[in-house]
């Protein structure tokens, strides 16, 4: 005689599939209808599949997103790739307004000067255009000082300084093998491989999509849509990691997940609420 076939005649709601997660022999009192009906036609796991001529066998769904007809809509995207900022994530900024305030105060020279020739020159500097001499000489060295070029620059790398937990998380999810890791960063260039050799950021990072690289500066959505287009990893499967707000939003815009870091607690907990684990 052929097998009885169990019959589901129309798919139970979500909340009921998650609670009938195993057989049942019984039902309790305090069980639905719906969950009645649904355990007198089902009496394996729900995780099982019975036909007349497979009975017992164990399939898995194409789509695990949608299962016996539940479809979780918010189901939460696999996380490829993690991309970070450096200056305010891992590391101090290299020339942001702080760094910049200091380094004048050091060497006794008028910040609204200094200011206005700045503002004319950071953008080529930071997209490669010019090299860091070529920046001093139009904004510091344009005439004689009582300091050197080489004390300068010595003192604008020395304020670089790490910050030891977000880099030690960047390493530890490196290491794990799960993710592809880079950075999208605005940076001069002689700061920039200054920066990543003395913090070792070879050893964390697979890719630099750095301004002085590709010549694009954050927030423009093109230096965002070009590290998707390098990874060839879909925007939905990669999380960028920055302090500053309007940095973000581009990123979100492309379908990339996004996280402000305020406190490497709160990036950690961010991560671990994207499935994001060493």
């Amino acid at each position: 005689a052929e097998p009885e076939l169990f019959a589901i005649k129309r798919p139970p709601t979500l909340e009921v599939a998650e609670r009938l997660t195993s057989a049942r022999s019984t039902v309790d009192a305090s069980s639905t209808g719906e969950e009645r009906r649904f355990s007198a036609r089902v009496e394996p796991p729900i995780n099982q599949v019975f036909s007349s001529r497979t009975p017992g066998k164990t399939l898995t769904p194409a789509n695990p997103v949608e299962f016996l007809g539940v479809k979780r809509e918010n189901a939460m995207p696999q996380i490829r790739a993690i991309f970070w900022d450096v200056g305010g994530v891992l590391l101090t900024n290299a020339w942001d307004h702080v760094e910049r305030t200091e380094t004048l105060s050091h060497f006794h020279l008028d910040e609204a000067e200094f200011h206005d020739r700045h503002e004319m020159e950071v953008s080529s500097f930071e997209q490669g255009k010019i090299t860091l001499d070529e920046y001093l000489d139009r904004t510091v060295f344009y005439r004689s000082r009582t300091f050197s070029r080489e004390d300068f620059k010595t003192y604008m790398f020395s304020l670089t300084k790490p910050f030891p937990e977000v880099l030690d998380l960047a390493r530890k999810l490196a290491e794990s093998g799960k993710y592809l890791m880079g950075t999208i960063n605005n940076e001069s260039r002689e700061l920039n491989l200054y920066r990543i050799e003395k913090n070792g950021l070879r050893n964390i990072f697979r890719v630099f999509v750095s301004s002085c690289f590709v010549g694009l500066r954050k927030p423009e959505l093109d230096i965002y849509r070009m590290a998707l287009e390098i990874t060839q990893i879909p925007a939905e499967q990669c999380c960028f990691i920055d302090d500053r707000a309007p940095n973000l939003d581009p990123a979100a815009k492309l379908g990339m997940q996004t996280i402000q870091m305020q406190s490497s607690d709160q990036l950690k907990n961010s991560l671990s609420a994207l499935g994001v684990t060493a």
